[in-house]
This record gives C-alpha cells, sequence and structure tokens, in this order.
C-alpha cells in the first residue's frame, strides 16, 4: 500500500509548510518566518521526504505549487539560487527513494492547505 502526502507553505512574515498524511491523518507544521512561498513549499516537501526517507513504502507527494514540482521533476529551471540549494537538499534525499512520485494538484484538493488553513 502506497502513502500519500500532501504538502503546503505559505511565505511572509507569518509563513511555515508542512503535511498531511492521508492514510494515517498525521501532520507536521512549522514555522519560519519570511519566507517567500517558493521557499515555504520546498521545505514542507523536504520535510515529508526526510520523514519517509528511510522506508520501502510507494510515496506520491501532493503540491499545489506547480513551479516547485515541475522543478524538482527537471521540468523547469531553477533561477534563484536560494531555491536552487534546497532544490539540491531535496534532490539529496530523493535519491533514497526507489518508489517516489511528486505530483501538482489544484490547491482545492490539497488537504495539507486545508489542515495549515490556507
Amino acid at each position: 500500500m502506497g502513502i500519500s502526502v500532501y504538502v503546503d507553505g505559505s511565505g511572509g512574515t507569518n509563513s511555515g509548510y508542512g503535511y498531511f498524511v492521508k492514510e494515517t491523518g498525521e501532520s507536521f507544521y512549522g514555522k519560519k518566518s519570511d519566507l517567500t512561498n517558493n521557499q515555504a513549499e520546498y521545505l514542507a516537501i523536504i520535510s515529508a521526504l526526510n520523514k519517509y526517507a528511510d522506508s520501502n513504502v510507494e510515496i506520491t507527494i501532493y503540491s499545489d505549487s506547480r513551479n516547485t514540482v515541475n522543478q524538482l521533476n527537471h521540468e523547469f529551471a531553477i533561477n534563484n539560487e536560494k531555491l536552487r540549494n534546497l532544490a539540491r537538499e531535496a534532490w539529496g534525499v530523493i535519491g533514497k527513494f526507489s518508489n517516489l512520485t511528486i505530483m501538482w494538484i489544484p490547491r482545492k484538493e490539497n488537504l495539507a492547505g486545508k489542515m495549515l488553513g490556507s
């Protein structure tokens, strides 16, 4: 059985990021001030990746950030140095997975967005 992990992040002065695991109801939320929306999305994905890095289970990460998903899937270039560093960190963890998918979903379908109140 696979696991569906929904991630979301929001930037600004009261920024934060987190994830919600559909099958278990488990969630995580971290606050970090003055992130951009894209940085928060990357940190949400990285936190979810780190949680399951040592697991053999099939994992699908769902994000409503088309930009972040396409960058991590090597479909969009990354022109921002901070985002490039976050992508490198994510790719380092992604390399530990044998069965991982990162997919874009519409915002209204993002269960983590509801959890994070955004």
